[in-house]
């Protein structure tokens, strides 16, 4: 009962308070943890090898470290809470705990506001989708800019939902918390090639892998969540989601592109619903309406996963 109510709790303090200070959230904190090693440790771009396995170890070694040093601050506060506290305040602790750990608000707000701003103008539209993704954006027309943001939300609603709620529901806080690292360290150091001077092919590998490893289920979930928001099935969806280079996200946003009925594409990479008409400011309004009624399901559906995991346990 105290983790079910932990969730519903978190989901009411990120949609009535959104994130916490930066100084006090700890996803922030793995960020410089993360930024810290990699600068230190992944070679500049005129000094990589074509073939560096001791780079790779000493990646995997870093993530790992900073994995289980996350997983067990989790555990020791998820233990003590459980331990020491009654059940109310243990789900007041842990939903507190838990909160940090997923974005769906701040998700919501940023995609919403790049529509917004390509209301005022399409260099405005751009800027604000520079803080969404990591591709170029100088370039992109209003359509595609509007295509990376409905992109940016269904792949993010696996990442910083869907996810972390599944990861809580099989291993409780430090699930999430260690996905969560997981998913910020290939954001960091999950990159084929060079970023930022420095290559990190072989540094990242590790990242890149476990975060694959680690999203796969709750990708597909994230289909099943969509669906279920718009109450029918993407057709084509398996075709439409190999079309992109990564083997998780391409299946929220294939099932994003075929509900919505548009084409969504990063230029130059991948065009998924190719057939489709070109998203409009109401497309993107949509999206944010799917994304909210997948987040409820999840809600719904993780608390009775909660439930039925306790009875058998």
């Amino acid at each position: 009962m105290a983790a079910a109510a932990a969730l519903w709790l978190a989901l009411a303090i990120d949609r009535w308070l959104g994130e916490p200070s930066v100084r006090w959230h700890p996803v922030v904190w793995m960020g410089h943890y993360l930024g810290w090693i990699g600068r230190r440790m992944a070679p500049a771009a005129v000094d990589a090898r074509p073939r560096d396995l001791p780079l790779f170890l000493k990646g995997a070694l870093a993530w790992s470290a900073g994995a289980m040093v996350v997983g067990a601050v989790a555990l020791a506060v998820q233990a003590t809470a459980v331990q020491w506290l009654p059940a109310w305040a243990t789900a007041v602790v842990l939903a507190f705990a838990l909160k940090p750990l997923f974005a769906w608000r701040m998700l919501r707000s940023e995609v919403l506001a790049v529509e917004a701003a390509l209301a005022v103008s399409l260099d405005a539209g751009r800027a604000q989708l520079a803080r969404l993704v990591s591709r170029d954006v100088s370039t992109l027309s209003e359509s595609e800019v509007r295509e990376s943001a409905i992109e940016s939300l269904a792949e993010n609603l696996n990442d910083s939902l869907v996810a972390p709620v599944f990861w809580l529901v099989l291993l409780g806080l430090p699930g999430a918390a260690v996905y969560r690292f997981a998913n910020t360290a290939d954001a960091m150091w999950g990159y084929c090639g060079e970023r930022g001077g420095r290559d990190w092919t072989w540094f990242g590998k590790w990242a890149a892998r476990a975060d694959d490893v680690l999203s796969w289920l709750p990708a597909r979930l994230t289909v099943l969540l969509l669906a279920f928001a718009a109450w029918r099935w993407p057709h084509g969806l398996a075709r439409q989601a190999r079309r992109t280079p990564s083997p998780n996200s391409g299946w929220p946003m294939a099932a994003m592109a075929l509900l919505l009925g548009v084409r969504l594409a990063k230029p130059a990479v991948y065009t998924l619903n190719a057939d489709g008409r070109r998203a409009t400011a109401d497309d993107t309004q949509r999206a944010a309406q799917l994304g909210g009624r997948a987040a409820l399901a999840l809600a719904v559906c993780a608390s009775l996963a909660i439930f039925a995991i306790a009875r058998w346990a």
